[in-house]
């Protein structure tokens, strides 16, 4: 998979390409939207590298441009738990974690990198471009499912 942005004074658009079997999908928009795709054909005499670029050749030319990991921001979305918590608890951080894993990366705005639970609370850690946008979408996404009782979303 590869990755690019371009930040403007007014907003922040990501594109991006990955590959399954014989296929490229495209991708792009503006951040925290999510945006439009397109499906192409691998070329099987080019390497994945070189099948990405080429499909992303276009975005690279109007300056989109990888983000260093220095770039990202980390975004906690916490819950209450009693103690340590148990069982349920963790599969429900799981279930969590790959949520936004979709919801994150279909709105170009990042990923969970795991999370942590004990000592009363768990969390849901994610590395995303831009804190606020990420913020609003995790809440207006998690908003009347069973993830709805965060006690709170913060920037580490």
């Amino acid at each position: 998979m590869l990755k690019l942005y371009l930040r403007s004074e007014t907003e922040l658009r990501y594109h991006e390409a990955w590959i399954h079997g014989s296929k490229i999908t495209e991708h792009w928009g503006l951040a925290g939207e999510r945006g439009e795709t397109a499906m192409h054909k691998c070329d099987k005499h080019q390497s994945e590298s070189d099948n990405l670029l080429s499909v992303l050749a276009k975005p690279l030319s109007h300056g989109y441009a990888p983000l260093d990991e220095d770039d990202f921001e980390v975004l906690l979305i916490e819950f209450a738990i009693e103690g340590m918590g148990n069982k349920k608890d963790l599969s429900k951080r799981h279930a969590l974690e790959d949520r936004m894993n979709e919801t994150l990366g279909w709105t170009g705005l990042g990923h969970c990198d795991g999370g942590s639970i004990g000592s009363g609370t768990m969390e849901a850690c994610c590395l995303v471009v831009d804190f606020e946008i990420a913020k609003r979408v995790i809440a207006a996404d998690l908003a009347g499912t069973k993830f709805a009782d965060f006690t709170q979303i913060i920037q580490e």
